[in-house]
């Protein structure tokens, strides 16, 4: 028997077929082939069909049903990852009434500031655990303001995951981990936040049904089954916004571990069970996949926009045909780069950074010494310093990290990198070879609260190598110094 996962992504859905009773990926799909479209009406804005998505998904099913072989009645549960923050705005009939409006969309920053400044630092922190910054509940007040028109149609609000559940099942449902990204859900009383709602003028009848995650959330209906190629019946097994998804796929549930991703933008997700918050500017807090009212598991997201598209930029720009040649030249560099520091921060504001758009900075370059191997090593370098530095920040808020897991993908494949991470926060680093796709597929099982089996399927079958602290740590720590000095006296000029 087999379950089935998908990654709800804003620039492709991928699918994922895995085993059940050993947890091992028979395949993964990708669709389309091409990136998805992001409708950007006006600057800062970010759109897409919800019914884009459900169709690929279920071009992605039926892609790994015929290229498999697998009749749709072996596929025993469902499992969902989906991009974070969206918002989706759906009638009687459960059919959109505009696009969502995406993850990095950031036409409701104001109204989010303004709520924090008027409900107060101390009341959002505490109950909220955060600002309610440019997340989903800001996102449906903008339509309130702005669209009246569809709001006084709508008849739930849901998260992108919510939508294509929905899409399948003909139920319209969300968890409490969904609630509480969207900065609905009230920490201190363990329930709704009502009070944010009444602040904004929305109306509670609007939120979903919540279930559990790890639940028979809901039954893939005779639309859904004819659509996408699923038996009738088949349940909908478990949910959960890309980040915490990414962390479980890690096998990160605990006080203290820490899931890490290096693509374009930088991700450190740290799990705590302490409530208190130090850093909400900074710091993002919500329930993780395990949070319950007995355990108050919580996944604290730092995010470093400006990451692995620093070293895409060298890769286009520079006279180098590949990331391999770009390793091979930083290797032939010794540590701290012979004193070349680049800030990679040219992604736009970084909320670590109390929102500031430091961009791109370098320093020290000698046109007579140095040359495009430096640069590819103060490249890798840096970013790694951005994460060494975020993790300065979540230590601040109460984070001591025992276990560091992350992908085998972008930059944790190169050792500069990785080693860099390991040695300077005298942790180890343990690589995964795993998908969100995969990762929400084996979640299936978890509806039987298995938690030590499910971590023994992702050591069996994904566990690749780890990156141990080195002991020659003093050219590092040096570097990491410089680097850091020049970032805190540019923030200090800004």
């Amino acid at each position: 028997m087999y379950s089935i996962g998908y990654d709800i992504g804003s620039s492709s859905i991928k699918a994922a077929l895995v085993e059940v009773s050993t947890g091992k990926p028979v395949a993964v799909v990708s669709e389309p082939k091409t990136e998805m479209d992001i409708l950007a009406i006006n600057n800062g804005w970010a759109e897409q069909d919800p019914d884009m998505w459900w169709k690929h998904v279920c071009a992605a099913t039926k892609t790994l049903l015929s290229e498999n072989n697998i009749k749709s009645e072996e596929v025993t549960g469902i499992g969902i990852s989906y991009q974070m923050h969206g918002l989706v705005v759906v009638d009687e009939n459960l059919k959109p009434l505009r696009d969502s409006i995406i993850w990095c969309d950031s036409r409701a920053v104001g109204i989010g500031q303004k709520a924090f400044n008027e409900l107060g630092n101390d009341r959002c922190s505490e109950h909220l655990l955060n600002s309610p910054s440019n997340f989903t509940a800001s996102k449906l007040k903008w339509v309130k303001e702005n669209e009246q028109e569809i709001f006084e149609r709508i008849h739930k609000f849901m998260l992108p995951g919510d939508y294509i559940a929905c899409r399948l099942s003909g139920t319209a449902n969300t968890t409490l981990s969904g609630l509480s990204e969207g900065i609905f859900w009230d920490f201190k009383t363990n329930s709704l936040a009502t009070w944010l709602l009444d602040y904004y003028g929305l109306n509670e009848s609007h939120v979903p049904e919540i279930v559990d995650t790890f639940s028979v959330q809901s039954k893939v209906s005779e639309q859904g089954a004819k659509e996408s190629g699923l038996k009738v019946g088949t349940p909908i097994l478990y949910r959960a916004g890309d980040q915490p998804n990414n962390a479980l796929s890690l096998n990160v549930f605990n006080p203290g571990e820490v899931a890490a991703t290096g693509g374009t933008s930088g991700v450190i997700y740290a799990i705590t069970d302490n409530l208190s918050v130090k850093e909400s500017s900074r710091v993002n807090n919500f329930a993780h996949v395990n949070y319950s009212a007995e355990n108050k598991n919580i996944g604290k997201l730092l995010c470093i926009n400006g990451a692995g598209i620093q070293y895409r930029w060298l890769l286009n720009n520079l006279d180098v045909a590949s990331y391999d040649e770009m390793n091979d030249l930083a290797n032939s560099v010794p540590q701290g780069s012979d004193g070349v520091k680049i800030l990679p921060f040219g992604n736009g504001a970084e909320r670590m950074l109390n929102n500031v758009d430091l961009g791109t900075n370098m320093f020290d370059i000698n046109l007579n010494n140095h040359t495009k191997a430096h640069l590819c090593r103060a490249s890798l370098e840096g970013i790694a310093f951005s994460f060494v530095y975020g993790m300065e920040i979540l230590r601040s808020d109460g984070i001591t990290a025992t276990k560091i897991r992350a992908g085998n993908d972008n930059l944790f494949r190169s050792e500069i990198f990785s080693n860099t991470i390991a040695t300077l926060i005298d942790r180890e680093i343990e690589i995964y070879n795993t998908t969100g796709a995969i990762g929400a597929a084996r979640a299936c099982i978890l509806s039987d609260g298995d938690f030590s089996s499910f971590g023994e399927q992702i050591m069996a079958n994904d566990y690749v190598m780890s990156y141990k602290p080195s002991a020659e740590k003093e050219a590092l720590q040096s570097a990491y110094s410089a680097w850091k000095k020049e970032l805190e006296q540019l923030l200090k000029n800004k």
